[in-house]
């Protein structure tokens, strides 16, 4: 089918196959992404979700996935911290609704949070909500329901956790954990009354097969906020090396996403800032949603440039 039967089989509500979608990989691109957008404005509008992030735990993880910058197993120059305090947590709040992010994640290093710190995570979400009013995502790694139970009576409206990859590709990423064990923690945020936010990284020398049944597995997953990452090679870990994603396929990626899960919000995520116009040509591809700010070792771009640049493209930015 072409690019254009394909468009409008999703705008008429019926959902794509994994052969159609594998076709979209040698598709015209500017066709491609013309008709992805046009599926991001039935389904989703001229809103745009905005969010921030902090890195509210850093370093010396004993996971070892072979993209990160914070694993114990790599030599990455990244700064160590316990969990931050829920003073500090709530001044990176403050500055990030001041800034105009709707949204605000809490992101820790490690396999998971122990009790103590869960407890201490809901005393600052509580604070943050209590006194900013911004909307609080956590992402703390494969802790239980219980957990997210917590978190979820303290405030925080969303839980993510990334998938990475396809099931397939998974084990080449990493090793200390299992794509099962991601699995049942989105079950359990979800089964606990959470959103859940779940995507991956693009670059990890995955093939397009594996991309595409990522993106299957988050549909089928019902997943409405996607993160889409670009691999920022980062030194002293096993991925340093790898090459860098054209700005083209970065953008076929986007438009893929749309055509296979229409109504999410497809978020630009790390790796936005190696792109020539730092995700222009994206939201035009059919993302609607984007990290802003810095990246959890990285730097990233400002809410103002980012407001500017959507507010230029006709965007709303809002929940």
């Amino acid at each position: 089918m072409s690019v254009t039967e394909l468009k409008n089989k999703v705008l008429f509500g019926k959902a794509i196959t994994v052969e159609e979608a594998e076709s979209l990989v040698f598709a015209p691109l500017e066709e491609l992404c013309k008709a992805a957008d046009e599926i991001r404005s039935r389904y989703c509008g001229n809103g745009f979700d905005l969010c921030s992030i902090v890195n509210g735990k850093s370093g010396k993880c004993g996971e070892d996935c072979k993209f990160c910058a914070q694993s114990a197993h790599y030599s990455a120059c990244v700064e160590s911290y316990p969990l931050m305090s829920s003073d500090a947590l709530l001044r990176a709040a403050e500055q990030n609704a001041k800034a105009g992010a709707l949204r605000f994640s809490i992101v820790t290093s490690g396999k998971k949070l122990c009790p103590e710190e869960i407890e201490s995570l809901c005393e600052s979400v509580r604070a943050v909500r209590e006194k900013v009013g911004i909307a609080v995502c956590v992402s703390v790694g494969l802790v239980s329901k219980k957990a997210y139970s917590d978190l979820r009576s303290a405030g925080a409206s969303r839980a993510h956790c990334n998938l990475e990859t396809s099931e397939r590709y998974f084990p080449k990423i990493c090793s200390t954990h299992t794509y099962a064990d991601k699995l049942f923690v989105l079950e359990a945020a979800r089964s606990a009354g959470l959103e859940i936010c779940s995507g991956g990284i693009m670059g990890l020398g995955e093939s397009w097969s594996d991309r595409i049944a990522l993106a299957f597995a988050l549909r089928e997953l019902k997943v409405k906020s996607v993160p889409v990452n670009f691999l920022n090679p980062i030194a002293g870990t096993p991925f340093e090396h790898n090459v860098l994603l054209s700005d083209d396929e970065k953008r076929r990626a986007v438009a893929v996403f749309r055509f296979v899960i229409p109504d999410a919000a497809i978020r630009l995520a790390g790796g936005r800032g190696l792109i020539a116009d730092k995700g222009e040509g994206c939201f035009k591809s059919g993302a609607n949603a984007s990290i802003t700010g810095d990246m959890l070792t990285t730097a990233g771009i400002s809410v103002k440039t980012d407001i500017e640049l959507l507010n230029k493209l006709g965007y709303e930015v809002r929940i």
